[in-house]
């Protein structure tokens, strides 16, 4: 198969293969963990995980795990809320009710799935990372979770310097 010229050509392919292979991880652990799944969680586990790995793929490609997880649990969230309330509410499908846990937005959000969604995100940002490098070509990010330990460093070395000087009357 030859590869398309476009560059545009080729990231919506490479777009819609995350997004299938997404969908299908999603619903297949759905169906492991509930038993059963429905077809809109497809559609919900294929954006995000397209949301997910475009995190460090479209913006800082530097961001630490920790903070790429809780990007990941918003946008999840976000998802989930979207969709809830078009499959559940709008459509009256009811997939998913969140009613009875407590602190939930509308039964469709709740904390306790955004915690959920915050750890689960860890293999959903190492899984893309890894398509996106076997089978696209891409370079796999190098990871940390937090910030780096030296930029700190260099931070308050830079800052104790100047207020050293200033201290002396040298600033």
């Amino acid at each position: 198969m030859t590869r398309p010229e476009s560059p545009i050509i080729r990231e919506i392919i490479k777009l819609t293969l995350l997004f299938l292979m997404g969908g299908m991880i999603y619903f297949a652990i759905e169906v492991a963990v509930r038993g059963y799944s429905h077809w809109s969680m497809f559609i919900v586990g294929g954006l995000a995980f397209v949301c997910v790995g475009g995190i460090n793929c479209y913006f800082d490609r530097n961001m630490p795990l920790a903070q790429q997880m809780l990007c990941s649990a918003v946008i999840i969230t976000l998802l989930e809320l979207a969709g809830g309330l078009i499959v559940n509410v709008w459509l009256g499908l009811d997939v998913w009710d969140y009613s009875d846990v407590p602190f939930n937005f509308m039964g469709q959000i709740c904390p306790k799935f955004f915690a959920v969604w915050y750890f689960l995100s860890a293999a959903g940002i190492l899984l893309d990372d890894f398509f996106r490098a076997r089978m696209f070509g891409e370079a796999k990010p190098k990871y940390v979770l937090f910030k780096r330990r030296e930029a700190r460093t260099r931070y308050f070395t830079v800052k104790n310097s100047a207020s050293e000087k200033a201290a002396e009357g040298k600033g």
